[in-house]
C-alpha cells in the first residue's frame, strides 16, 4: 500500500549533480570536470566560478573531452567528462569503448539533457540510442538516476569508483520519490512501492510518471510494484526474477528507444530465465520521433501516469 500521495517536487537531476560534484571537489582538488563547451547546459558555471583551476574546457570535441577525461584519470586524478547525451555516445563512442572501457580508466562520463529533453530541438538531440550501444560494451556501468536522493548518491558512489561510469540525466524538476530502503547502490535496484499484481520497472525520469500510475490502479483496487532500475548495466536481474515469481505482469518503462534498452535486457532476463507472463516495453517506438517538448512526447507515446495505467489495465490477465 502506498503511504504517500502528494510527491514533493525537487529540483532538476543536473543541479543535484552540479551542487554535489561542487561539494565533493572543494574537499578533493583531485577531482576534476571536463566539459565540451557544456558548461552552461551541464550547471557547471558555479563549479568553473568556485573551481577554476578543476574544470578543463576542450570546446565542441567531443572526442577529444573522452580522449583528455581518460588521459587525466590514468593520472589518477577522479574525472566527470560533461557533454550531451546525444552527442556523447555517438561521437565519442570510439574512444569510449577504447580509452575509457577497454583501458580501464575511471572515467565518470555525465550525458546531459538525455533522452528527449532537448524536445523541439528535434531527433539530432534526441539521446534514446546511449544505452543499446554502451551495454555492448564491456566495463562499463550505466546509471539513470530517477530523483535527486539518486543523483546524488550515484555522485558519490562514482567519485570513489575505480571503474569507467555513464551516467545521464534530464533537464527538468523531479519530484522526492518515496523509496523502502534509504540506501543507493550501484548495481541494486530501488523499490519505490511494493505491489503483487503488477510491477512497473523504470529508469530514469520515466520512474515518477511509473510511480503516478500506480496511484492511479490502486483506486481500482490493483497492487502494482513500482521499481527504479537505475542501474541499467550491472543489471539487478535478482530483483526482475522476485517480481516475476510474486507479479502477473511487467511494464517495463524507458525515455530510450525500444531497442537495446532496459526492457529487452529485463526481457533477457526473463526469458534465459523460463519466466513467461505479460510483458510490455514502453518507450520511444522504431520510427519518426515526434518534435515537441519532453511533457508531450511523453503523452504522446504513454509514458504517464494515465498512459501507463491503461497499458497495464490491458496488459493484467
Amino acid at each position: 500500500m502506498m503511504t504517500q500521495n502528494k510527491l514533493e517536487t525537487g529540483k532538476a537531476n543536473l543541479d543535484e549533480f552540479s551542487a554535489t560534484l561542487i561539494e565533493l571537489a572543494t574537499k578533493n582538488k583531485n577531482i576534476l570536470a571536463v566539459t565540451s563547451d557544456s558548461r552552461g547546459s551541464g550547471k557547471l558555471t558555479p563549479f568553473a566560478e568556485k573551481l577554476p583551476d578543476q574544470l578543463v574546457e576542450v570546446g565542441i570535441a567531443e572526442q577529444n573531452l573522452v580522449g583528455v577525461a581518460a588521459g587525466l584519470a590514468s593520472t589518477g586524478k577522479t574525472v566527470f567528462a560533461v557533454s550531451p547525451a546525444c552527442f556523447l555516445a555517438t561521437r565519442s563512442l570510439e574512444q569510449i569503448k577504447n580509452d575509457v572501457a577497454y583501458s580501464n580508466q575511471p572515467v565518470t562520463l555525465v550525458g546531459i539533457s538525455a533522452g528527449v529533453s532537448y524536445g523541439a530541438l528535434g531527433s539530432t538531440h534526441h539521446s534514446l540510442h546511449d544505452v543499446a550501444a554502451l551495454r555492448a560494451i564491456n566495463n562499463i556501468s550505466i546509471v539513470v538516476p530517477a530523483d535527486n536522493f539518486e543523483t546524488r548518491e550515484a555522485i558519490k558512489a562514482a567519485a570513489k569508483s575505480t571503474k569507467p561510469i555513464f551516467l545521464k540525466f534530464g533537464k527538468k524538476a523531479m519530484p522526492c520519490l518515496p523509496r523502502l530502503d534509504p540506501t543507493f547502490e550501484i548495481g541494486k535496484a530501488s523499490v519505490i512501492c511494493k505491489g503483487n499484481d503488477l510491477a512497473f520497472i523504470a529508469c530514469g525520469e520515466t520512474v515518477a510518471p511509473a510511480y503516478e500510475a500506480a496511484r492511479l490502479l490502486e483506486e481500482k483496487g490493483i497492487s502494482a510494484e513500482v521499481v527504479s532500475m537505475h542501474t541499467i548495466n550491472p543489471l539487478d536481474t535478482e530483483t526482475i526474477l522476485r517480481i516475476a515469481g510474486k507479479c502477473k505482469a511487467i511494464v517495463t518503462v524507458e525515455e530510450h528507444s525500444v531497442h537495446g534498452g532496459l526492457g529487452e535486457a529485463c526481457a533477457a532476463v526473463l526469458m534465459q530465465n523460463g519466466k513467461a507472463l505479460p510483458f510490455k516495453i514502453v518507450g520511444i517506438p522504431d520510427e519518426d520521433t515526434v518534435t515537441g517538448s519532453q511533457p508531450e512526447i511523453f503523452n504522446h507515446y504513454g509514458i504517464s501516469g494515465e498512459g501507463l495505467k491503461e497499458t497495464a489495465l490491458k496488459l493484467l490477465p
